[in-house]
């Protein structure tokens, strides 16, 4: 089964050129980031797990 990802969302600090990543949580539980650029046309999505996606986000809080 293939993993649907649906309200893709940009961050407030991206580039004004569309220059950045979106993410959007999955059906299964996952999170998937993405190339903005990609947008509609199939391109490669990152899967993160729930707890993989906390853990890398803490991290970059923290610096």
């Amino acid at each position: 089964m293939t993993t649907e990802y649906a309200h893709w969302r940009k961050s407030r600090r991206s580039a004004p050129d569309g220059g950045c990543v979106e993410v959007a949580p999955g059906s299964d539980g996952t999170i998937g980031v993405r190339d903005s650029k990609a947008r509609g046309r199939g391109g490669p999505v990152l899967v993160f797990s729930r707890a993989e996606w906390l853990s890398f986000t803490e991290a970059i809080r923290r610096g």
